[in-house]
């Protein structure tokens, strides 16, 4: 059997011009490809010498039934995010529940809220709701930060969802919550005892840095805040900490003013110690280096230090995800292996590598366990990333989700046998085109064989 990478591209430069070249000349071939949603998402891959057999997984009840999407929609599907649905025009406001709760209980639900069709939960509207005033938000905030737990993979992504969603804040509230929250220096080496509020905290602060781009955005990079976040970076930090942290200040780097207020700071000197975490065996240390070597390529530059994809050894790579098809914002490793999303859209890329006979395998290490999916495309699958279309959502692309424990494709879903993937997990990807199947794995155990996207793909 013949093996291929899914690899990462970074620079706009060739391996093997061969490569690029079978890629612009097949057009409808089938490619490794991959999605990811909800900051923080994030994966690895690697050569291995062929699918592991194993007896087929046996599928287990599961509670969540089969989504169904009609052939033409007016909303595009979020892989994360439902629709928010305002109150009618004669809809009396919902009562007022317990913010923590409401919050609580829109964490328990996101991971069956897989298209745009369905219903938001009632958790959710009402939150929405509540976060009309200036009361309310603050409310809201403050509930995200103080009960939305550590160890829960898609912790941020909720946080993110529910702020994204909610209006904008007005002045009044921003300067309320700069006050409540008090941040400072020695905040964050308080916070150090309480590593999910501190984690929260620059979750939110990232999320409204983003929302906020602009004057906004220079207005909430306080001093305090500032100082907070730089702090965070400290090895006495929990590294979710240290991870969030720095992607806050990536957030309000955005602002060009921001940017040069946090370059000034003398960042790049902590980003350089962090930097050596990015083949770090623990996951979340590798996430922190991962993070800190993009930043520092990309924005917090250091004088006289070389760009990591100018040093780089490329000589055994000869496949990767391809930097010239990718959609914008998807964050890839200098050694073209590794792909992660910080943004709060669904980001896509597809592999430099092009197949259209033989049997083909690779495999992908996931270095978190939140929202991504994975599989396989031809040059016809389309990247949407705000309208929330990625790999496995049109007929030209089947992909594999481990967190939602689904299928997808043509933006449909179907659960599949395989437990929730978590860090470390080995996913692969098997396409057989003689036989015009493809085979997903988790840790070598395989699930039955996908043929519907041979009725669209060659």
């Amino acid at each position: 059997m013949i093996v291929v990478a899914l690899v990462v591209f970074y620079a706009s430069r060739s391996l093997w011009q061969g490569l690029l070249l079978t890629l612009e000349h097949h057009v409808p071939q089938l490619l490794g490809a991959w999605g990811a949603s909800r900051m923080g998402n994030s994966c690895v891959c690697r050569d291995d010498n062929g699918a592991e057999d194993s007896a087929e997984s046996r599928r287990r009840q599961t509670e969540n039934s089969r989504a169904h999407v009609p052939e033409a929609r007016s909303h595009p599907r979020d892989p994360v995010r439902p629709p928010r649905r305002g109150r009618g025009p004669h809809e009396p406001r919902r009562k007022k529940q317990n913010v923590d709760g409401l919050v609580l209980d829109t964490l328990a639900v996101i991971r069956t809220l897989v298209d745009n069709d369905q219903e938001p939960p009632y958790s959710m509207i009402t939150l929405h709701e509540m976060a009309e005033t200036d009361e309310g938000w603050l409310e809201v905030v403050q509930s995200l930060i103080r009960v939305i737990p550590l160890e829960d993979p898609l912790g941020p992504a909720v946080i993110t969802l529910l702020l994204d969603e909610c209006p904008l804040p007005t002045k009044d509230a921003l300067q309320k919550l700069t006050e409540l929250l008090n941040l400072s220096g020695a905040a964050a080496c308080r916070d150090a005892c309480h590593p999910a509020k501190h984690r929260n905290t620059t979750a939110v602060l990232g999320c409204l840095a983003e929302k906020l781009a602009g004057p906004a955005s220079i207005g909430l990079l306080s001093p305090g805040i500032l100082e907070y976040l730089l702090h965070s970076l400290n090895f006495q930090s929990h590294p979710t900490v240290m991870l969030f942290a720095l992607i806050a200040l990536e957030k309000f780097a955005q602002t060009s003013e921001n940017k040069m207020t946090v370059s000034e700071s003398c960042i790049s000197d902590q980003l350089i110690l962090l930097e050596k975490w990015t083949d770090n065996p623990d996951y979340l240390k590798r996430q922190v280096g991962f993070c800190a070597q993009w930043s520092l390529d990309n924005l917090f530059l250091k004088e006289g230090r070389q760009l990591t994809y100018e040093k780089v050894d490329l000589a055994n790579i000869r496949a990767m995800l391809n930097s010239n098809d990718v959609s914008e914002y998807l964050k890839i490793s200098p050694h073209g292996l590794e792909a992660r999303c910080d943004a709060s859209s669904f980001e896509s890329v597809r592999c430099t590598f092009c197949v259209d006979s033989g049997v083909w395998y690779y495999e992908v290490t996931v270095i978190t366990s939140g929202v991504m999916q994975i599989g396989w495309a031809t040059k016809d699958s389309k990247f949407l990333n705000h309208e929330g279309y990625g790999i496995g959502d049109d007929e030209y692309s089947c992909a594999y989700d481990g967190c939602r424990q689904l299928i997808w494709y043509n933006a449909r879903s179907k659960p599949h046998s395989h437990p929730c993937w978590k860090e470390g997990d080995t996913i692969g990807f098997l396409l057989d085109l003689q036989e015009k199947q493809m085979i997903f794995y988790l840790n070598g155990n395989q699930l039955p064989a996908e043929k519907q996207v041979f009725s669209s793909a060659m």
